[in-house]
């Protein structure tokens, strides 16, 4: 589905990843693991065109999209979320997320000033988008809930839902479970298979060991900007390098 070829991004005279390849399985979650300053987020943000490289080359579903913008990128169908969720606090669950198939309609100023009729036949697409994405990742319940007052879980499963409702083919999870309890690990955790049964791509990060190695098909290691293994769980635990730079020899048997 997405092929990385020798992709590599310089800050001044720092390779923040450096000539790193591989390719993000279709079907499959797919992690990324690394030390803190492996260059995990930067490489999400190449894939997502946040950023630039400095050379190499991104292809998704065949298609170079090395140069494109993070919104092109975002309508061929890749998503992303962040380490930190940040929502409109004042808005509501549902109205958050209202905005995030807004990446598929046509409605310009002249349909706002008309009040046109594609005007709100998309505001009725992007409200029932909105609730099926809640439906999903189960939070219709607090739909209509101000975004301030919901937990730090909750905040994760909208963010979850703010991504689904673009329409994405691939997921790209930043720390999707960081901050949050081992009971609601697992409930993300079973969320996050649950995109792949309905037919999603997922590639994640994340610092949780027993998480990843239960959910990922494939693992990435990265340290200092560059691969040092990939793999299966299994192969990956057992990798003396990858135990050496980040696992530790307590993980060897996990």
């Amino acid at each position: 589905m997405l092929k990385i070829e020798k992709l590599t991004k310089k800050f001044g005279g720092l390779a923040a990843v450096n000539d790193v390849s591989t390719v993000i399985e279709e079907g499959k979650i797919n992690a990324i693991i690394g030390p803190n300053g492996a260059g995990k987020t930067t490489f999400f943000n190449l894939i997502s065109s946040m950023h630039k490289p400095t050379s190499g080359t991104i292809t998704f579903n065949g298609q170079d999209v090395t140069s494109l913008r993070p919104d092109q990128v975002a309508k061929l169908g890749i998503a992303r979320t962040f380490q930190s969720t940040s929502l409109f606090d004042k808005a509501t669950v549902l109205d958050n997320l209202i905005v995030g198939h807004r990446l598929r309609t046509h409605s310009g100023l002249w349909d706002v000033l008309r009040g046109s009729s594609r005007l709100r036949e998309e505001e009725r697409v992007c409200r029932e988008k909105a609730r099926d994405a809640l439906d999903f990742v189960g939070l219709s319940p607090i739909a209509h809930r101000l975004a301030g007052d919901i937990s730090q879980e909750e905040r994760k499963r909208v963010a979850f839902a703010l991504a689904l409702a673009t329409d994405p083919k691939l997921l790209l999870l930043d720390e999707p479970a960081g901050g949050v309890n081992p009971e609601e690990t697992e409930g993300l955790a079973q969320l996050i298979r649950k995109f792949v049964q309905h037919g999603m791509t997922v590639a994640l990060i994340e610092h949780k060991m027993a998480m990843i190695m239960s959910l990922a098909d494939k693992i990435l290691v990265l340290s200092y900007g560059e691969k040092i293994a990939e793999g299966t769980p299994d192969a990956i635990r057992r990798n003396p390098a990858v135990i050496d730079a980040y696992l530790g020899s307590e993980h060897a048997e996990v």
